[in-house]
């Protein structure tokens, strides 16, 4: 699907321009152009070329099925690849969004596979309000960006809960399966620190004024939404600190627990030792053993070893043992 916007020098934005009158407007030198390609088709596709004659290296990367997130420069166009991140479903699954962008003096061209948001939410704010529009195409680029920014918050917030729950269930019941979820959402939160830490680069370059296709008035606009990824990109830093500490702590759960565990055994043989070898010594079968023709033998024998056993409780109570 392709959608082009006109937005002129001076009027409200004109949306659904036909394909037939975009080389017209392209020709003028007043105002400026978007076109959005969401799932082209071969003919849609082609624009890129017949139309835009844009490089054939930047179309290529355009259709590749992932990229690392890059920017570079063709002539007067300035090429560039994002990425943007969407919650799925469970608590430590996101998908990412590649966005491929062109930027050049009057003309921005997005390419894209599947939906973003944050393009929607442009167009649906173009919708209702056609006499806000952005000065330029860098910075309609510029929301574009600051969109796919924001959309790693939720994502963040969400990984901030789920540690804080995990950090819970480490001190009331530690298991197995909270390993498990420990390693998953590490892995997460990695891998969102790795796609941001890629597009911290792309916008240092923008903000710096590295390409003349930015105006040196967006270069702060721009400035800010690196801030907004360093801050998304320092979050999950933390986190995976987070989640080494919940490491540590559950490690040190287990230990404990199983030292518990080991000091009820250690009790039990202490006190079951001396009470097998009386026990042992007992049951022999020599002829002549004095104590077996005694009356009293079998209950002193049971009272003997009720005494061991209460005086080594005793003393396994007053150091702490349990």
């Amino acid at each position: 699907m392709m959608e082009i916007l006109h937005f002129p020098a001076r009027g409200h934005c004109e949306k659904n321009v036909p394909l037939q009158a975009l080389p017209g407007l392209l020709a003028e030198k007043r105002g400026f152009v978007w076109v959005d390609l969401e799932r082209p088709t071969p003919e849609e596709r082609a624009v890129l070329s017949d139309v835009f004659h844009f490089h054939p290296l930047a179309i290529e990367d355009c259709q590749a099925v992932r990229h690392h997130p890059k920017i570079e420069e063709y002539g007067d166009t300035l090429f560039l690849v994002v990425h943007g991140v969407l919650p799925d479903g469970g608590e430590r699954e996101f998908r990412t969004r590649v966005l491929n962008i062109f930027l050049g003096a009057n003309t921005l061209v997005t390419y894209r596979r599947e939906r973003l948001p944050a393009l929607e939410e442009m167009k649906l704010h173009l919708h209702n309000h056609p006499d806000h529009y952005p000065e330029g195409p860098d910075f309609l680029m510029h929301t574009i960006l600051d969109g796919l920014v924001d959309m790693y918050l939720p994502v963040l917030d969400r990984f901030d809960e789920e540690i804080a729950a995990i950090e819970r269930r480490i001190f009331k019941s530690p298991s197995a399966a909270i390993l498990d979820e420990i390693f998953a959402l590490r892995r997460a939160v990695m891998r969102l620190r790795r796609i941001s830490v890629h597009q911290r680069e792309v916008l240092t370059r923008l903000y710096r004024l590295e390409f003349k296709q930015i105006e040196p008035r967006c270069a702060t606009y721009m400035r800010n939404v690196y801030d907004h990824l360093v801050r998304s990109s320092d979050l999950a830093e933390a986190y995976r600190d987070l989640l080494s500490g919940a490491l540590d702590a559950y490690l040190s759960s287990v230990a404990n627990r199983t030292n518990q565990i080991m000091k009820v055994l250690t009790v039990f043989t202490a006190i079951f030792i001396p009470l097998t070898f009386l026990a042992g010594v007992y049951g022999m079968n020599f002829r002549h053993m004095p104590e077996l023709e005694w009356r009293w033998a079998y209950p002193a024998t049971w009272a003997i070893m009720l005494t061991i056993a209460g005086g080594i409780y005793a003393v396994f109570r007053r150091r702490g043992y349990f």
